[in-house]
């Protein structure tokens, strides 16, 4: 029987081929709408990658295939080459390394910055069963490297609901970070920033990339522009564009559908 608190380890992840995540030919329907119509999407072992297109580009519903929240009707989804994520349910996905941000914090209020990271490794979510259990040095450890990361540290002792929206997103990417994920999957991270929150939210999400990988779905062109090295662009369930940011960018069919509207 799985321990609740058992992580997959790096090494039972396959990436031999450079590949962490295969999303291949996925079709996804809603009542005969196709939110992904034979979608193909890899992503590298240790990468960055950024996600756009349009409002019903299939953004939001590729995660949600990814994180087992929706199961494709055709298609495979693998998490290196011997995990198939359409065999598993959401509790074992996140298991075996795949850590999923919304777009809306979801942290502890009432609890402090620390109390958060704490939690964040138990996964009952009894939060009294949880902060009565004591960490080990590790965790410890863990939770130190966490808040340097994050850039929380002065604030480990506040109540969440006195960070500022920033500090929120910051801490829940912190939440996942003590989890040890492989893949984090981040949705519109700096919506509702500030222009120096957006700035330390770039730099946060550079230094993410190569000890995990990341994949960012964001609207926001400039923040995009600035971490991106590949761009990927739906579009009706489908990849439009795909490439560096520059040649993405320039591209007719993506200034048609997305940049110029």
């Amino acid at each position: 029987m799985r321990s609740e608190d058992t992580h997959i380890t790096e090494e039972s992840v396959n990436t031999m081929h450079g590949c962490i995540l295969y999303v291949e030919g996925v079709t996804v329907s809603f009542d005969g709408f196709k939110a992904l119509d034979d979608l193909s999407v890899y992503i590298d072992d240790g990468e960055l990658r950024c996600i756009i297109g349009p409002n019903g580009a299939g953004k939001t519903t590729m995660m949600d295939v990814v994180t087992g929240k929706t199961r494709p009707d055709r298609g495979t989804v693998f998490f290196g080459q011997d995990h198939d994520l359409t065999a598993m349910t959401e509790y074992e996905i996140a298991h075996l390394g795949i850590g999923r941000k919304f777009q809306k914090p979801t942290v502890f209020q009432s609890h402090t910055v620390f109390e958060n990271l704490e939690l964040a490794f138990h996964t009952d979510k009894n939060v009294w069963m949880s902060l009565t259990k004591s960490l080990t040095g590790d965790q410890r450890e863990k939770i130190d490297e966490v808040l340097k990361t994050i850039g929380l540290v002065k604030q480990v002792n506040l109540r969440a609901g006195l960070l500022s929206h920033g500090q929120k997103q910051w801490l829940e990417i912190g939440m996942l970070l003590v989890q040890n994920p492989r893949l984090l999957l981040i949705d519109e991270p700096v919506a509702g920033m500030t222009h120096q929150e957006t700035e330390a939210t770039v730099e946060l999400l550079k230094s993410l990339a190569g000890k995990h990988s990341v994949v960012v779905v964001e609207h926001e062109m400039d923040f995009i522009r600035s971490i991106a090295n590949r761009v990927t662009v739906l579009h009706e369930g489908r990849v439009l564009a795909d490439g560096k940011m520059e040649d993405v960018q320039n591209d007719p069919k993506v200034i048609e559908v997305y940049l110029g509207s």
